[in-house]
């Protein structure tokens, strides 16, 4: 049997008629703006985001970092979720790079408060902090379990953000996941915030890429930012490609993971483990294994004892991610498993 892969939906594989759109790609230098199938896709993407302009990055790491970058000047601060991506699973390129001082608010289910924020933007001093010139937000939210962030949220921390001077930037590499969950346009997501990346890899499918949109000015920015990390590409249109079926043919499909998720996470709490349901609103389950009297690093190694891959977010945490490589039957595959699990652990 082969593995089902519930580690991420960075797993996802290309779909046939992504690997056949390569094969017939025009090509150009993208570094001089040459490559057509690269201009089409970063057309489709601003129009999609209701953006001006968009530019083609290798990642979602580089595009957050680009996007710092092109927000701020070294030495100012950034104001970011306590547990979100850019803290947690970048290697510090936002200070150690970007050379920006990260400020860490704690949110309510991944979401800003707009009073902790501006409380914090009121802690400011002339001469002794750094000036925040950036608010940064994820959407769908990672480490609080795919939580959506809604537009009157957003809307609020960008009217915090207005008065204080500073840029509003969404790290939005599963948006199109809020977007379905929330049964609304995406332009809902983004019309407040100056600028927006998503994820192309993810539940897009897509073999590589993200890409960043704002106006014109912060894209010239973003790709001045991008040749300094070494990001610029020459014919990128075989990134561009399965990007553009991505956008074309793959957001309407979220919904399948996500009601895989909702599957997964409501057999696993009948099972006993720890699951908060209301954290379930897109395509990741965050389990609690200390009901088994478990580590996390036991419950997936018991897992991969059935040909189940999950990912440790903790020491008692396990992360299940949904995406087009699992369907219903895997998910009933792994419910059955996990409560095999149980059984030998209580017998």
């Amino acid at each position: 049997m082969e593995f089902i892969d519930l580690r991420s939906d960075t797993v996802t594989l290309p779909t046939r008629e992504m690997l056949e759109a390569i094969l017939t790609a025009k090509l150009g230098d993208d570094q001089y703006g040459e490559d057509e199938t690269v201009n089409r896709l970063q057309e489709k993407a601003a129009e999609k985001l209701g953006k001006e302009r968009a530019l083609l990055v290798t990642s979602g790491t580089q595009a957050n970092l680009v996007s710092v970058m092109s927000h701020t000047s070294r030495g100012d601060a950034a104001i970011l979720e306590a547990e979100s991506h850019i803290v947690y699973y970048e290697a510090a390129g936002i200070s150690g790079v970007a050379g920006v001082m990260p400020i860490t608010v704690k949110g309510n289910m991944g979401a800003l408060n707009p009073v902790d924020v501006e409380d914090r933007l009121l802690q400011q001093h002339r001469v002794h902090q750094p000036k925040v010139k950036l608010i940064c937000l994820e959407n769908t939210h990672n480490r609080a379990g795919g939580t959506c962030i809604t537009p009157q949220q957003t809307r609020e921390i960008a009217e915090v953000a207005q008065k204080y001077g500073a840029k509003l930037y969404v790290d939005g590499a599963r948006i199109f996941n809020a977007a379905i969950a929330l049964n609304i346009d995406v332009k809902s997501l983004t019309r407040d915030v100056d600028s927006v990346s998503f994820c192309l890899s993810k539940g897009l499918s897509a073999p590589v890429g993200s890409l960043i949109a704002g106006d014109k000015e912060f894209i010239d920015r973003a790709r001045v930012n991008r040749q300094r990390l070494g990001g610029a590409m020459r014919q990128a249109g075989v990134i561009a490609a399965p990007g553009l079926i991505a956008l074309e043919s793959m957001i309407e499909r979220l919904k399948e993971d996500h009601e895989n998720a909702r599957t997964l996470a409501n057999g696993l709490a009948d099972l006993g483990l720890g699951v908060d349901l209301r954290r379930v609103q897109t395509n990741i389950v965050m389990v609690d294994v200390s009901t088994l009297g478990m580590t996390s690093e036991q419950f997936t190694s018991k897992l991969m004892e059935f040909n189940v891959k999950a990912s440790i977010y903790g020491k008692t945490t396990v992360r299940m991610v949904t995406h087009r490589g699992v369907d219903a039957s895997h998910i009933k595959y792994v419910i059955e498993a996990v409560s095999n699990i149980v059984r030998m652990k209580t017998s």
